[in-house]
């Protein structure tokens, strides 16, 4: 029986490139039973351990590899801002602004030579070997190349058997300033300390600044983590009474006050108001809610004070939900990253070959010892597998962040390759299409109709009176037909009259006596041929509203008083306003459109026609395993197929489906089977996510072929001895911060 797995999550310090991921992941999966991947971008390593590890062995694995660690609680950025750099920039430039400005302004290192000579004089000093100028330099560059960069020449002897980025910069910074005090001291040829401070201060320069973009990178899912609640009012005894979020209990009511956030998902209970759900679903408008409305944790009510009974807490809450799949989705890796992690594997190697081979080439073809070992410097400083590593986390972390926050959650990076080739979309009808719950479309109510009836029921045939009646029926009915038309009773300001001698017959209808006061009518409400057999007749208007129900595909019911017709209901699961919009925007995009449904062929064609999707494309009175077998035969013609659902019938094919939406007002089983799930109620949001997904693909494009560009031309003109070793560190630098600030163009 195979070991219980659980996730952990654990915040990296000290990887400064891919090399380090690798490193990192290859010292986790060392591990029976551990699966790790890291993610560069937000220095966090994903992992699944069986359940009876101690997380700090995970960290000692971690530490051992050369790396510190520290688990990763809910509710923590996993965005790490490291105040150490920030000082040691400082510190930096200091000491190497000084250094590189001195050596670079030539003329310079007269006249300080001139003064150094003269105060040493003054004292007795004999003058030093060769140039004073040089020594203040190789002062002034001891405390950056040695204490601030100390971390760096630490992480390279720890990562010896596994170079990376940092054995590049140290030893190309250790040898640019143990070559200066030889060469100044002997007189063998130029002084490079310069640009041994210039490098490590390039390099610190560009880590803190890549640092900054990855913190702006992250913003969108620093906020959402940000908007839960640390507090909440529990009202106990009429009592408001302020906790700890912690001590809330399903089934607690709550206190949300105008302006305030709601503390967590629940019904209303008492109040009404409008509610700002834009930060988790993207929907802009307030939706109205009073008793009985669901709430979501983290809304931002507006208006009203609200009385809220918790249903879910802690991580069963939507905004844990959301959170948790964004960062999933961040701890995967796309297969484009799995090549860029190959070529990091063995880059530094390979560097540090061609930088040993430049300086024999250069060396033994009658060049001076001085300039070779600075060629070989140039060519280990300018070497950058940082932006390889950075171009698809940091894109990928932009993108899920934004997703997010305007209610498309990403739960694999796969998709993102996916999405540029979709050109099937098999749409599900009720909650897909549609708005999923019954609503009565137009109601007939026909007072002339009563007059059958005689002058005696003259005073209660008016259209509140027959509406009341059938609330009183259909308010006894758990039917969702029933509920519609009660709902619609409801609205036109009907009054719940009494009944007695209520039966229900299914796939039929009901009935009972209902007390309207002066008369008790027997009320039937039932189907067009239900009613018929107990009705003298149904005048011409109500025979018409029935037609048109019919003909639209909607379900029809009936209203009789004691065998005469009064009223019509058509009911029906009303379409999404922007079906349409959203079918015809897929069809520009070149995406065929499929409709495959359970329900009936007139209400699958009605759909159909109305949103736009060909007769052919349509299929009706499909069972879950008939919307599998669909979307199997599709890819089997060759079809990239999105399949877009939110129920249980749904999640087969959602699964089989190459890419897969689900709406996140569907059931768990459909949003689980999902690659996107779709928090807004709307369709907009499919398109929204596919551009989303190709955007962020092109952006990673770029940011490789920048990556592999950049060391492709310039590995070979630092080898070629075209560049001096301190436009070399300002050029690495800039690598890794065009493809962190180039990603954030996502946002």
């Amino acid at each position: 029986m195979s070991a219980v797995l659980e996730p952990t999550t654990l915040s990296i310090e000290g990887m400064t490139c891919s090399s380090c991921v690798n490193t990192v992941e290859k010292a986790l999966n060392a591990v029976d039973g551990v699966s790790a991947t890291i993610n560069f971008a937000t220095e966090t390593a994903h992992i699944l351990a069986p359940a009876d590890m101690d997380v700090k062995e995970l960290v000692r694995i971690v530490e051992k590899a050369g790396y510190k660690a520290a688990p990763l609680h809910d509710g923590q950025s996993v965005t790490l801002h490291n105040k150490k750099s920030a000082r040691a920039l400082f510190f930096a430039f200091i000491f190497a602004v000084p250094a590189v400005t001195i050596s670079m302004v030539m003329n310079w290192h007269h006249h300080i030579d001139m003064w150094i000579t003269s105060q040493l004089d003054s004292f007795g000093i004999a003058q030093p070997l060769y140039s004073p100028t040089a020594w203040l330099v190789i002062a002034l560059s001891a405390p950056v190349v040695l204490l601030v960069a100390w971390p760096i020449h630490r992480a390279g002897l720890h990562n010896l058997k596994h170079p990376t980025m940092d054995n590049l910069i140290s030893l190309g910074s250790l040898a640019a300033f143990t070559w200066s005090i030889y060469a100044n001291s002997t007189g063998a040829g130029d002084v490079y300390t310069e640009v041994a401070a210039g490098v490590i201060f390039f390099v610190i320069l560009g880590r803190f600044l890549e640092t900054r973009a990855k913190s702006r990178a992250g913003a969108a899912l620093t906020s959402l983590l940000a908007l839960g609640s640390k507090e909440v009012t529990i009202v106990r005894g009429g009592l408001p009474l302020i906790v700890p979020i912690e001590q809330l209990q399903i089934g607690d009511e709550f206190e949300v006050l105008p302006g305030s956030r709601i503390a967590t998902d629940g019904i209303v209970v008492k109040g009404e108001s409008a509610i700002d759900n834009s930060m988790l679903t993207g929907e802009s408008k307030p939706v109205d809610v009073g008793p009985g409305s669901l709430v979501i944790g983290a809304s931002l009510n507006h208006n009203g004070r609200l009385i809220v009974r918790a249903t879910r807490i802690g991580s069963d809450t939507e905004l844990a939900r959301i959170t948790a799949m964004v960062i999933s989705a961040q701890g995967t890796k796309a297969p484009i990253q799995r090549l860029a992690d190959r070529i990091s594997a063995v880059f530094v190697p390979t560097v540090t070959l061609i930088s040993i081979a430049t300086f024999l080439g250069w060396y033994y073809t009658d060049h001076s010892l001085t300039r070779s070992i600075s060629v070989a410097i140039t060519v280990l400083v300018i070497a950058c597998p940082c932006a390889l590593g950075l171009a698809t986390p940091v894109a990928l972390l932009v993108a899920s962040g934004r997703g997010a926050v305007r209610g498309i959650v990403l739960r694999e990076p796969r998709v993102l390759e996916v999405a540029r080739t979709v050109d099937t979309v098999v749409f599900d009808k009720t909650g897909t299409l549609t708005q999923g719950v019954m609503n009565v479309v137009e109601a007939t109510v026909s007072t002339a109709a009563g007059a059958v009836l005689g002058s005696s029921f003259a005073a209660l045939i008016n259209e509140r009176t027959i509406l009341s009646s059938a609330l009183a029926i259909e308010s006894q009915n758990s039917h969702p037909v029933a509920l519609a038309i009660a709902r619609h009773a409801l609205g036109k300001g009907a009054k719940n009259y009494d009944v007695t001698e209520f039966s229900l017959t299914p796939g039929s209808g009901a009935a009972g006596r209902v007390n309207c006061g002066a008369h008790s009518p027997v009320v039937l409400i039932g189907s067009p041929a239900a009613v018929a057999h107990s009705c003298t007749d149904i005048d011409a208007e109500l025979k018409s509203a029935i037609t048109r129900g019919q003909e639209a595909g909607l379900t029809v019911s009936v209203l009789a008083w004691d065998g005469v017709a009064l009223a019509v209901f058509a009911v029906g699961d009303q379409l999404k306003s922007d079906a349409a919009e959203t079918v015809s925007a897929l069809g520009a995009m070149g995406i065929t459109p499929w409709l495959v449904t359970g329900d009936s062929p007139e209400v699958a064609a009605s759909v159909a026609a109305t949103v736009g999707i060909d007769a052919v494309h349509v299929v009706s009175a499909a069972l879950p395993e008939s919307k599998l077998q669909i979307v199997e035969r599709l890819k089997s013609e060759g079809r990239c197929v999105l399949m877009i659902g939110d129920g249980i019938n749904d999640a087969a094919a959602l699964t089989a489906a190459d890419l897969s939406m689900a709406m996140g007002t569907g059931t768990d089983t459909a949003i689980s089977s999902a690659d996107i799930t779709l928090m807004n109620s709307g369709l907009g949001s499919v398109i929204d996510a596919l551009k989303l997904a190709k955007k962020t693909l092109r952006i990673i494009h770029l940011n490789m072929g920048w990556a592999l560009i950049y060391n492709v031309i310039g590995v070979p003109i630092a080898a070629l001895g075209l560049l001096r070793p301190i436009y070399a560190a300002a050029a690495m630098a800039l690598s890794s911060l065009f493809v962190v600030t180039n990603s954030l163009r996502i946002k």
